[in-house]
């Protein structure tokens, strides 16, 4: 490079130096838009080889390098005359010491860059090294014409020479000043990234805790619901579950205070973007049915009229119809709450372009047009005042408006004001089914018959064990309760088991290490079929779970239906292996 070239404002010669090569690209990055010339070399025989041929107005050096680290690459640098002015600035992924820095500072380097490396900072040290260089290629080329022309006119340039370090000095120093400046910017943005980064580790931290929080809380809350479910189930199995005032409150209430609990978990699962659909092909009047029959206590309580109005053809929807279910279950529940009694209830729905519109309209209590703005946010109330009939979390409005939107759907709120009812508004794209011939509908299998199993209950509460072993008794099975883990393999040995519903969080030995030793033993027959019941009920716990050797993995409390339908599935396993005994044997 010439120095006529310098001059003008050719780009410098910079070199990089760095055996990763994905930092290499980094620094290229960060540094082309300044123009310069970018040389890079990979190790530090690389770059030692790469100094001879070529000047370089800085050198950006990589402390930790296999073979020669970047100091004693800087040394041999600085130990030849030619390169011991060129500037060298260290990069370094670890925190340096004060001396590592006062090694570095001795050996020539002019500034530390720490990963990872903020672009401005690079750039603003790397333009103003380049530009010092250009500056003192430049105050050589004057410097040799002055001496070229004090040759000639001695006298005359003596002074020329003087001014001329006088504007030198200058500039060095309004230099220095803006390096000082630059430093000081420096230190504050570094303290700025460094404040910011302490933030997000704790907001990170306290959303983690919060996590755990609800996990434990719903634990902890299902741990007394189960035997209270199975006690309802007791009574169900015994008595006319349709009769009795006691019976239906606290079936109603156990329902509530499970929904709540399971709300919870939803609304953390969907923050951190957990939650996951199980897409199926459904028919829209099924999930309205589901969606009613969940909604049906709080209608009969408040005796509300319900008007169903739907296409007369069937509106097909690839959706998961749990999580459907869930939230026109959610929008009818708060119609019912927030309704007088013996309001009307329209749930009304059309098709048109390839979506479906399902409303549903109440006359109740209304929206204010601010409400309407944030019916949707996390523990929004539309009606915050103490004598509010129904309370909730505020947070079943959130659910749904987030479910909707995994559906690739909307979900809109209106009112015309308090007092005057409101509309909340689902739509949800459809898909086309594919027709059936005639004849080739299928009929559902027929229920088989059940018999007696014979069933172990692990659980370390002795009221969740007891209660779920008397509705297994009532159903007509063998049951044994066994209160400790550590008992479980001797009760085995004269029991024989075909069905153990074991709970995970025990003292002494939880589940999931209990279902691994049980799965290791030598079973003289059929080995149980093993179920999970606990009050975890994450989607991770449900892989634990089924990782353990467990079939099902049932969140506390399980409902009768639940109960009978793992009974139902032991029963038909059991009567299958039986079967292929029995046909090997007559072989």
């Amino acid at each position: 490079m010439t120095n006529d070239a310098l001059v003008h404002g050719e780009p410098a010669n910079v070199l990089l130096v760095d055996d990763n090569p994905a930092r290499l690209l980094s620094y290229r990055t960060i540094l082309e838009p300044l123009g310069e010339r970018l040389i890079e070399a990979n190790s530090g025989t690389d770059a030692l080889r790469t100094v001879m041929d070529t000047d370089f107005a800085v050198i950006l050096l990589d402390v930790n390098m296999p073979g020669m680290d970047g100091f004693e690459t800087a040394s041999l640098i600085h130990q030849h005359p030619r390169f011991e002015k060129t500037p060298i600035i260290f990069v370094s992924a670890i925190n340096v010491s004060d001396m590592d820095r006062l090694r570095g500072y001795k050996l020539g380097a002019v500034d530390y860059v720490m990963v990872p490396i903020i672009p401005e900072i690079l750039r603003g040290k790397v333009a103003a090294l380049a530009e010092l260089f250009r500056k003192r290629r430049e105050l050589q080329r004057l410097n040799a014409e002055l001496a070229d022309t004090n040759a000639r006119l001695a006298r005359s340039n003596e002074a020329l020479r003087i001014e001329r370090e006088r504007e030198v000095h200058k500039l060095n120093q309004a230099l220095a000043d803006s390096n000082t400046k630059l430093a000081t910017s420096n230190r504050e943005l570094k303290q700025e990234v460094d404040e910011r980064r302490r933030i997000e580790e704790r907001l990170r931290e306290a959303d983690r805790r919060k996590d755990e929080f609800l996990a434990t809380l719903a634990h902890e809350l299902r741990n007394p619901l189960a035997p209270i479910q199975s006690a309802l189930n007791v009574y169900r199995l015994g008595h006319d579950a349709a009769g009795g005032t006691i019976y239906q409150i606290f079936e109603r209430q156990t329902g509530l205070l499970v929904h709540m609990v399971d709300d919870l978990l939803d609304v953390s699962r969907i923050t951190r973007g957990r939650l996951q659909l199980r897409l199926e092909r459904v028919v829209l009047g099924d999930i309205l049915a589901a969606a009613i029959e969940t909604a049906q206590p709080l209608i009969e309580e408040g005796r509300h009229r319900l008007e169903l109005d739907l296409p007369p053809q069937p509106v097909h929807l690839d959706a998961d119809p749990h999580r459907l279910a869930q939230v026109f279950g959610n929008l009818l529940n708060n119609a019912c709450k927030f309704s007088d009694p013996g309001g009307s209830i329209k749930v009304h729905a059309t098709v048109d372009n390839g979506m479906v519109d399902i409303q549903i309209r109440d006359i109740g209590i209304g929206l204010t047009a601010q409400q309407v703005r944030f019916i949707f946010d996390l523990f929004a109330q539309a009606d915050t005042s103490l004598e509010r009939p129904h309370s909730g979390l505020g947070i079943g409005l959130t659910l749904s408006q987030r479910l909707v939107e995994l559906h690739g759907g909307q979900i809109h709120a209106s009112s015309e004001g308090l007092g005057t009812g409101s509309t909340f508004k689902v739509t949800l794209p459809i898909v086309v089914a594919p027709a059936v011939a005639p004849g080739e509908a299928t009929a559902a299998p027929a229920e088989v018959a059940m018999g007696s199993l014979r069933i172990m209950v692990v659980d370390d509460n002795r009221d969740s064990a007891d209660m779920l072993a008397m509705s297994l008794q009532i159903m007509g099975h063998q049951v044994r309760a066994v209160y400790s883990p550590l008992a479980v393999t001797e009760a085995c040995g004269d029991f024989e088991p075909e069905l153990m519903i074991i709970d995970i969080g025990m003292p002494e030995l939880n589940g999931l290490v209990l279902a691994e030793r049980l799965r290791a033993c030598a079973w003289r027959g059929r080995p149980p079929r093993l179920v999970a019941l606990t009050g975890w009920g994450q989607a991770e716990d449900r892989k634990r779970s089924l990782a353990a050797g467990f079939a099902d993995h049932l969140v506390k409390p399980a409902n009768l239906a639940t109960i009978e339908r793992v009974c139902r599935e032991t029963w038909v396993a059991c009567e299958r292996q039986r079967k292929e005994v029995a046909a090997r044997q007559r072989e």
